[in-house]
């Protein structure tokens, strides 16, 4: 890939932030190792597309993002690239956000994938945890915990963001049943 995210994704200079998502949900439908696409490619495609996106977020003149490589290692919540960096701006919970009709292994197994199309997965305890950097709606940490339910899941949604306005924890939420529903059970 080159050193430029919006041809990297395909996208003239000029795009937006609902471009870019939109073309990281499509290569990563594509890349994805879950597809039979290539665990590099993957992040290499993260990669530009949080570059770009923070080049539309960046003010005139600062300099270019540097995106972490796999050379860094994983994100980590503690990591400033994962959007929380232990003292966020803003930080908010909605217990119990939303149910799905699975047992939480089921439901754990689609968020996995699915944070692969909205984001990236930075730490997981199965069935049960599962902290994402999103990239939709905005670039944010994310953790995902499951509670069984009567042959269902409720999952609850923690947010944290630093140095800009935390996303509404419905628009996050919104984005995860969207995508749900969207994912082939």
């Amino acid at each position: 890939m080159s050193r430029d995210p919006f041809r990297d994704l395909g996208l003239e200079r000029s795009a937006d932030a609902d471009a870019v998502r939109a073309a990281r949900r499509r290569l990563a439908k594509e890349h994805h190792p879950d597809t039979g696409g290539d665990e590099g490619q993957m992040r290499r495609i993260n990669a530009a597309a949080a570059d770009a996106l923070q080049a539309i977020e960046a003010p005139p003149g600062s300099p270019p993002p540097r995106s972490p490589t796999p050379a860094d290692g994983p994100l980590t919540p503690d990591d400033p690239a994962s959007g929380f960096d232990g003292q966020p701006t803003g930080l908010t919970s909605d217990v119990p956000s939303f149910t799905v009709e699975a047992l939480p292994a089921e439901t754990f197994e689609a968020l996995l994938v699915v944070a692969t199309w909205i984001g990236e997965v930075l730490d997981d305890d199965p069935p049960y945890r599962l902290d994402t950097h999103l990239f939709e709606p905005v670039p944010c940490w994310c953790r995902l915990e499951l509670v069984p339910d009567a042959g269902a899941s409720s999952v609850s949604i923690t947010i944290a963001r630093t140095g800009a306005a935390l996303p509404s924890l419905e628009a996050v939420r919104d984005v995860w049943v969207d995508q749900l529903n969207r994912y082939e059970w």
